[in-house]
């Protein structure tokens, strides 16, 4: 009875030390893998323009002066504050104190002297150099201050600095951020498994309020089915943007999860090379515009989630004008717009498809519609990579299927180079009205007419405002619900 006595008392303890090791292990969790359907080319945001880069390190690796909250709202970031002069030319930002880059070297006001006047440069290879157009000069009276003098005022400027293309970079390891990135962000780089993943750690000398998370791994799983299994095994804790809308009412159903339909910035687009032969022709974008179905490709390519957009807007912005009614779904005046045009025997196209699902199914659907109004279109499926060079570098393509992820960026269309080849000096004079207006009302009058602009000169068919499917363990708590900007924050993220 001793015997036996001793081996009760010894299970006894193993046991209760087995359930107190398991309630330590799920109390202290800390880790968190993140998945997304894009790697992105390379880690440094001031120089890309692939939405893929800020949805690693935005808010994570890299900061600003500002910062875009889940809201959307312009929030203090390394500058504690500002103050902005009564003509609206001269904006004095006050810097954080004690704030280190990653790998040790301080922060002042010659680092962001120098990323400021680094995207500015003639030579600057960010892809959002637009932003900063409006900034005459940036100075830097001392350590703590810094000075931005406007050629006029800008009333985006502030929400311009929160972009994580205007992120604040050292002259020490600017160089090397597109592998190695070094900022000054609740988490530092650990390792980048091309392919496969980047592992980012806890930055412990963080300047604010340190991260919950003490490991975080963004996966890269661009497949839907593959990104299905490996939620329902639990080889990912969260996707933030789930590729397989088919699969949503699955993990509905399954009380592990939370699904959460949100919101985008992203205008989904048929986009047209408008300089590209008979896509030059005005008459010939109207008709792809009436020969698309949008809410068919919603349905098809997105199992309902999203919604249709007649111009490159955000459906859920103020400003916004719902010109969805302009190109209604009408292959007969399609043909007819064709025909009118010289095309009455039909044209062939090149359709070039980045991996998104978006894309490629929503691609199918497209060239289908197509054909029967008589544009053959020949498919080819990219990859990301070469969709950046091919496409977006190097213009070469008739037609591509991309969202445009970026917050307020119909400003695009009034870039002197840009791959829609869109030329047009009358929508440039809108943009640099707007860029040079404060006044809320105004700007958003001037909004209208730009949107309306575009969708008179049927730039690109602008099909439908991309939904956000967010799966993830339901006691994952903090990640955002819409996506006012590229990213994904992790810097309030914890486990329940």
């Amino acid at each position: 009875m001793t015997r036996s006595l001793a081996r009760g008392i010894l299970a006894g303890a193993i046991a209760c030390g087995l359930l107190g090791f398991g309630a330590v292990q799920a109390a202290a969790k800390d880790s968190l893998t993140l998945a997304m359907p894009l790697e992105p080319p390379h880690l440094d945001p001031t120089a890309g323009a692939a939405a893929a880069i800020d949805e690693v390190v935005y808010a994570n690796i890299f900061e600003g002066l500002t910062r875009i909250d889940s809201s959307g709202t312009v929030q203090p970031a390394l500058a504690e504050s500002w103050s902005v002069s009564g003509d609206g030319l001269t904006y004095t930002f006050a810097l954080r104190s004690g704030v280190t880059f990653h790998d040790g070297t301080g922060l002042d006001s010659g680092d962001v002297k120098f990323s400021l006047d680094r995207a500015m440069a003639e030579d600057s290879t960010n892809a959002q150099k637009g932003l900063f157009g409006a900034i005459a000069e940036v100075a830097a009276p001392d350590a703590g201050t810094v000075v931005i003098t406007l050629k006029q005022p800008a009333g985006n400027l502030l929400f311009n600095l929160g972009w994580g293309d205007a992120v604040i970079v050292a002259p020490e390891s600017a160089g090397t951020n597109k592998s190695q990135p070094v900022g000054t962000g609740p988490f530092a780089f650990e390792r980048w498994v091309k392919g496969d993943r980047v592992e980012m750690v806890r930055n412990d000398s963080y300047w604010g309020r340190p991260a919950k998370l003490a490991k975080a791994t963004i996966k890269i799983i661009p497949d839907p089915a593959a990104a299905t299994a490996a939620m329902l095994a639990g080889d990912i804790d969260a996707y933030a943007n789930f590729p397989a809308p088919e699969a949503l009412a699955q993990f509905e159903a399954d009380p592990r999860f939370k699904v959460v339909i949100g919101s985008t910035e992203g205008e989904t687009i048929l986009a047209i090379n408008n300089a590209r032969g008979p896509l030059s022709d005005l008459r010939v974008r109207r008709a792809l515009s009436h020969a698309v179905d949008r809410q068919a490709v919603i349905d098809g390519a997105m199992f309902g989630y999203g919604t249709p957009i007649g111009t490159h807007f955000a459906p859920h912005h103020p400003a916004y004008v719902d010109l969805t009614a302009s190109y209604a779904y009408d292959p007969a005046k399609a043909k007819a717009l064709l025909a009118e045009a010289g095309y009455a025997e039909g044209l062939k196209l090149s359709l070039k498809l980045p991996p998104p699902s978006y894309a490629r199914r929503g691609g199918e659907i497209i060239a289908a519609q197509l054909a029967a109004v008589g544009v053959e279109t020949e498919i080819s499926q990219v990859e990301w990579a070469q969709w950046l060079e091919q496409v977006f570098r190097g213009t070469d393509y008739d037609l591509t299927i991309v969202s445009h992820t970026e917050p307020m960026d119909i400003g695009i269309y009034g870039r002197e180079t840009y791959y829609f080849n869109y030329q047009d000096a009358d929508f440039k004079a809108l943009m640099a009205k707007l860029n040079a207006t404060v006044d809320e009302g105004a700007r958003y009058g001037l909004l209208a007419d730009a949107q309306k602009k575009l969708s008179d000169d049927a730039v690109n068919v602008f099909l439908f405002q991309l939904a956000k499917h967010g799966v993830w363990n339901k006691d994952v708590i903090g990640l955002w619900e819409n996506s006012p900007v590229q990213a994904n924050d992790l810097t309030a993220v914890y486990w329940q």
